[in-house]
């Protein structure tokens, strides 16, 4: 799945809580396999199947990134 399929797929979840199961849904609905909480650590490395979830100090999801 392509980084705007995953966008058109699960985007709506940005503006809602995160909960960390958020990570499980994602994977289950895009397939990808590595993803990166709101705060938690990640290598620096570039990994092109990686979607990492961006939030505020209120706990909402501000965005979707990958790499």
């Amino acid at each position: 799945m392509s980084d705007d399929e995953v966008l058109t797929c699960v985007g709506r979840l940005v503006g809602t809580r995160y909960v960390p199961s958020v990570k499980a849904y994602i994977s289950e609905l895009t397939g990808r396999t590595r993803v990166v909480g709101i705060g938690e650590m990640s290598t620096r490395e570039i990994d092109p199947s990686r979607v990492n979830i961006s939030g505020n100090e209120a706990g909402l999801i501000t965005g979707l990134h990958f790499g």
